[in-house]
């Protein structure tokens, strides 16, 4: 493949922008197309794209709603780049009174539907609208980030039940759009990504009794996820991959 063309969705901080930063450094990306919610937690991303007006093209999304994933993905169609690399790094474990739960007392319909939203249904909705761009003749991938969390089979500790219901159908879409892409754009890679415990805003409140070792930083979690899609066949599209290339049980 000469030259490729990659979207990042959810690129403003942590291992999204981590990504975009990545993906620079590889002669063979043309453009990256870098989504962020809002300008006021997107500075770092923001000033990435000054520095490299030619390379980064910078898209306001809101996950949540359809017809902004819709927009973006029109916006990238008549500049005729097919796209060969999509990583969708949107997720939401906390925010505000939004909490992972201890126990089925603190179940809250509003806040179950938010963590579905952020987690799971935003990443089915770009399977939809993104399909027109990953089919070409070239391999591509679409990449999501999970979390084990949402393994079914491994869950032996109970608890966070919005946080692991949602990734659990995230895994779930993926799956199931991964079958869909085989017959409508054969060449198209479609998995899941355990990261590990990564040093970011996300995991901050939980990083207590995690053992040094064990909480990554940024930079590493995307250097060994890169290292995962770059070992990707065929063969693979539809799994659950670990941060280390293992395959995750359901």
């Amino acid at each position: 493949m000469s030259e490729s063309n990659a979207l990042v969705i959810g690129a403003s901080q942590g291992i999204g922008l981590s990504f975009v930063q990545h993906l620079l450094q590889r002669p063979q990306i043309k453009t990256i197309y870098a989504t962020y919610r809002s300008q006021d937690s997107a500075a770092g991303l923001l000033t990435l794209a000054a520095q490299h007006p030619e390379q980064v093209s910078c898209i306001a999304v809101d996950i949540t709603q359809e017809a902004q994933i819709e927009a973006c993905c029109d916006q990238i169609q008549p500049t005729g780049d097919l796209l060969h690399w999509v990583i969708n790094c949107v997720g939401i474990l906390h925010e505000g009174e939004l909490q992972p739960e201890k126990g089925l007392r603190q179940l809250n319909a509003e806040q179950l539907t938010r963590y579905f939203q952020v987690n799971s249904i935003g990443a089915a909705l770009w399977a939809k609208h993104l399909l027109p761009l990953l089919k070409h003749k070239d391999q591509s991938i679409f990449a999501t980030i999970s979390a084990k969390i949402g393994s079914i089979g491994d869950n032996h500790l109970g608890g966070w039940y919005g946080y692991r219901a949602s990734k659990a159908a995230l895994n779930m879409f993926m799956r199931t759009a991964a079958i869909e892409y085989r017959r409508r754009s054969p060449q198209t890679i479609v998995v899941t990504l355990h990261p590990g415990t990564t040093d970011t805003k996300l995991s901050k409140p939980f990083q207590r009794n995690i053992p040094p070792e064990k909480l990554f930083t940024v930079d590493r979690t995307v250097t060994q996820l890169l290292a995962v899609l770059d070992g990707l066949g065929k063969d693979d599209s539809g799994q659950f991959f670990s941060w280390d290339g293992s395959r995750l049980p359901w």
